[in-house]
């Protein structure tokens, strides 16, 4: 399994970063990427946590740990300006919270994401076809969420992705240890939102071609 969305108690999770990780690893992960919910109060002692948790998490554990951020709930002025600042800072991955059915987010963010340096446009709930195919042009992957609230909007963000050629990955968003999930289940998930073999084969390439790029982007320097 591959997962490039999850959360620690750095931000509304319930385990440290190293527990997060350590489960992952006994649930048979490959990669995990921790990426809590950050503005402009919590930026830079987010990514250092994480940076730290990872890095020793990386080096005594057979796992991909990712350190990350999801840009969360912010004025959409201020998505790639955090979003440049995360990558200096050296998250290695960034994620918008994008416009779920679950939450009020503010009209307007899935595309101000698009046009930032970002990795993934979390749960983009009611994506527009010009906002999907903007990520197919940028390389900005497209999330199917296994979590409650946010999939519901997969379905519609599996069809624009399928009409667009946007890249889709599937995450699980987890916040706790019972978040985690097989491959297997995460293949179901995109299943029931329409995916079929060849397309959930896809995704699978699509998760290993982000994990080289991410393993092998450098830390900046500081």
């Amino acid at each position: 399994m591959l997962d490039f969305h999850t959360h620690s108690l750095l931000s509304d999770g319930l385990l440290l970063p190293t527990e997060l990780i350590r489960r992952a690893v006994v649930k048979g992960y490959r990669a995990i990427a921790v990426t809590d919910h950050v503005d402009t109060s919590n930026l830079e002692i987010v990514i250092e946590g994480l940076l730290e948790a990872c890095e020793s998490a990386n080096r005594y554990w057979d796992i991909s740990a990712i350190p990350g951020v999801e840009i969360t709930h912010v004025p959409l002025q201020l998505i790639a300006e955090l979003s440049k600042k995360a990558r200096q800072l050296g998250a290695k991955l960034v994620l918008v919270h994008g416009e779920t059915l679950s939450e009020p987010v503010l009209a307007g963010t899935n595309r101000a994401a698009l046009e930032a340096d970002i990795d993934i446009l979390a749960h983009p709930g009611l994506i527009s076809m010009q906002e999907a195919e903007l990520a197919r042009e940028r390389g900005i992957f497209l999330e199917l969420s296994t979590r409650r609230g946010h999939c519901l909007g997969n379905g519609h963000v599996a069809k624009m992705a399928i009409i667009t050629g946007a890249p889709l990955l599937v995450n699980t968003d987890s916040h706790g240890p019972s978040d985690l999930l097989t491959e297997q289940q995460a293949q179901r998930i995109a299943q029931g939102a329409g995916l079929n073999e060849k397309q959930i084969a896809q995704l699978r390439q699509n998760a290993q071609s982000l994990l080289e790029r991410l393993v092998s982007r450098p830390r900046p320097l500081t």
